[in-house]
């Protein structure tokens, strides 16, 4: 029979984040429950769980309450057997290959898959092995960055749109079925309004993607870049961001309409393995007029 569970949650920042109690994810969950996490989730934009202890199959279980999952095209091979829609996320390496995607390094501040058509709502990520430093994930509140936009620029980018590239990842390598440019204005993927509409909340959000490569359409390269400049200047400011540092057992989800994330880089010789899964697709509708 599915539990029924009283959950607790404490806010880890100001902007967003909190760290919910009184909960095991590996248990079938009532549908009360489920709608309290949900609710927990819209209103904090990133949820911790610690301390749990999650097979694949609990873990994409408890992931499709929030929606069907999908899986990321070309990263097929680093799914555990049997559970195509859990990507791993590691360092690791194994015969000398390696065991999981994105590596060691550093990941700038992005919002996933926003490149596509119908970027994935939400993620979610749950860790195995941690290392001692470094590895840490921070968290951006997209709601909050807007509701302090200056006034100068909230007119600038009102009903515009953000070309969102393509061709380079997170780190800014060069994905192997892309080719360079040199303009911006003509780099491939998906425009989606700078300004968006969140599908359930109905509040508006800053939706930008990634800072490389981006561009506001209609805007010559040089207004463009100039603008962005400004308006991610003001984003990344300490009072939008909550910093989580990893404990083995934690899993987090964080809704990617209304936020963005970065990773710190760590020792390569350390060992992180992580198992990520991530909702299916739906296409940024653009925020009123006076959002």
């Amino acid at each position: 029979m599915p539990a029924q569970m009283q959950i607790e949650s404490v806010p880890l920042a100001d902007a967003l984040g909190a760290e919910v109690h009184g909960i095991d994810l590996s248990v079938p969950l009532s549908g009360e429950t489920v709608a309290a996490i949900r609710q927990t989730w819209l209103d904090h934009q990133v949820l911790v769980f610690r301390n749990q202890h999650l097979t694949d199959a609990q873990l994409t279980d408890f992931s499709r309450h929030f929606g069907d999952l999908d899986t990321v095209p070309g990263w097929e091979p680093f799914s555990p057997s049997g559970h195509p829609e859990v990507l791993i996320i590691s360092n690791v390496r194994k015969d000398g290959a390696t065991i999981g995607v994105l590596g060691d390094g550093e990941a700038s501040w992005h919002t996933d898959m926003s490149y596509l058509d119908q970027p994935p709502p939400g993620s979610l990520l749950y860790s195995l092995e941690v290392p001692d430093t470094g590895g840490d994930t921070c968290f951006m509140s997209m709601y909050a960055a807007l509701d302090a936009l200056p006034t100068d620029i909230r007119e600038a980018i009102r009903g515009k749109s953000l070309n969102h590239d393509s061709s380079h990842d997170s780190a800014g390598n060069l994905r192997s079925n892309h080719t360079a440019f040199e303009d911006v204005s003509g780099a491939p993927g998906a425009q989606h309004p700078i300004v968006r509409a969140h599908p359930e909340t109905g509040r508006p959000a800053l939706f930008l993607g990634r800072r490389l490569h981006a561009w506001i359409v209609g805007e010559s390269v040089e207004s463009s870049e100039a603008l962005l400049d400004r308006i991610w200047e003001h984003c990344t400011r300490q009072e939008f961001t909550y910093c989580h540092q990893w404990q083995r057992g934690d899993l987090l989800m964080w809704d990617n309409r209304c936020t963005m994330h970065r990773r710190d880089p760590f020792d390569a010789q350390a060992r992180r393995v992580m198992h990520r899964t991530q909702l299916k697709g739906d296409a940024p509708v653009r925020a009123a007029a006076s959002a």
